[in-house]
């Protein structure tokens, strides 16, 4: 027999009929109110993880469902969150007891926001937040594969994969082909819930000229300005952009973002006589992603392991000749129906990038062809597909 609707309810009250159980309220509240959907992140940062799940939240919240998200802890001060946001704790734990505050907290934030479905996001989310949440609730952790295994530590990877095996995740999704193909050496039950749903991604546009861009970011109006954007991190091999200044005097390199290599970088610029033509811009909020591609004649993405590149398909598709380390996925990912839509070199010779780098500049041809193939790679990445992605795990899960 199914439960009886709210107008039952009410309507038994005011005629003076015995009144519903607690029990039976509470499934007839269950069944009425929008699903409420949990987003479980890392660090509150302008970084590229972020921008998915907040490209994701937003897209479910216009679908209809209650999204709320859930960060350990806030890492920039220029960030921006979305509505509904919760932190953990107000910086990352530094010792054993600051992280058994922080885990009684996530579980205990998880437990009183009764979510129907959780989303996880990052190799951190998805192994504290998994455990956390199935601790505090029976609903279903659906885990984002959005870092690179070379980027996890081994201990890291094998959680990963035991949480996969045993199923304290319901469904694994990842954002490339690549991915796909790398995770399914897994087997078994982690491969069965391995889903493919490619990262979607707003069109970073500026209304500011190329001289305007670059003022607003105290960058040289004139010249040649390389860039790129990322967290400074060693995996991003950022010093293989510095490397090329010294044999091109007329360069200079833009870097924006912030992370833990910010010193080590700076050294090295300094050592190679060039620390007065690399620019240290700091974190950019999503909002002034446009103005800085709009800065740049070439976006630099030497990483050293993606997932996806978000970054750099934000660039190409905002009209910036991009040239980036040769990685499978990007490959996959940098192209639209085969024809590549950036120029991939090995990133650690510093000889090849600087050629790469200079042909983009100087070869019109090459760079009509890279930013014609780049402009279709909206389409490709739509924001809509997905969250349609999401939106049909979501609902397979519950």
């Amino acid at each position: 027999m199914s439960a009886p609707s709210p107008s039952a309810v009410q309507s038994s009250r005011s005629n003076g009929l015995p009144l519903l159980s607690p029990q039976a309220t509470a499934k007839i509240d269950a069944r009425t109110r929008r699903p409420r959907v949990l987003l479980i992140q890392t660090q509150a940062e302008n970084a590229g993880a972020q921008e998915i799940s907040r490209l994701v939240a937003g897209g479910l919240t216009s679908r209809g469902y209650d999204v709320h998200n859930l960060y350990f802890f806030r890492q920039s001060a220029s960030f921006a969150p979305p509505p509904n946001t919760h932190y953990c704790v107000a910086q990352r734990p530094s010792s054993i007891l600051a992280l058994a505050r922080f885990l009684w907290k996530l579980r205990q934030q998880i437990k009183e926001l009764q979510p129907d479905a959780i989303l996880t996001f990052q190799h951190y989310g998805n192994a504290i937040g998994g455990v956390m949440a199935r601790l505090a609730c029976r609903a279903p952790v659906i885990a984002n594969q959005v870092s690179a295994r070379a980027a996890m530590a081994p201990w890291l990877q094998l959680v990963d994969r035991i949480m996969g095996q045993i199923g304290l995740f319901s469904c694994i999704t990842v954002n490339s082909h690549d991915m796909l193909h790398d995770y399914a050496r897994y087997g078994g039950l982690y491969q069965k819930r391995l889903r493919h749903v490619a990262h979607g991604f707003d069109q970073k546009v500026s209304e500011l000229s190329r001289a305007e861009a670059r003022r607003a970011l105290g960058l040289p109006e004139t010249g040649v300005v390389l860039g790129s954007a990322a967290r400074l991190h060693p995996m991003k091999q950022l010093d293989a952009a510095i490397r090329v200044l010294p044999g091109r005097p007329q360069w200079r390199l833009a870097l924006a973002g912030q992370g833990p290599d910010e010193p080590r970088l700076r050294q090295l610029a300094a050592e190679l006589g060039v620390g007065d033509r690399v620019h240290f811009v700091g974190e950019i909020a999503p909002t002034q992603v446009g103005d800085f591609l709009a800065a740049l004649d070439v976006f630099v993405f030497p990483s050293l392991a993606e997932t996806f590149g978000l970054a750099a398909v934000e660039a190409a598709n905002a009209g910036v000749p991009v040239v980036a380390n040769d990685l499978p996925v990007l490959h996959e990912v940098l192209a639209l129906n085969g024809e590549p839509a950036a120029v991939l070199v090995q990133a650690a010779d510093t000889a090849a990038l600087s050629a790469a780098i200079d042909r983009v500049l100087t070869d019109h041809d090459l760079r009509q062809r890279l930013q014609h193939n780049a402009a279709g790679l909206r389409a490709r990445y739509s924001v809509d597909a997905m969250v349609d992605d999401y939106v049909k795990i979501i609902e397979e899960t519950l």
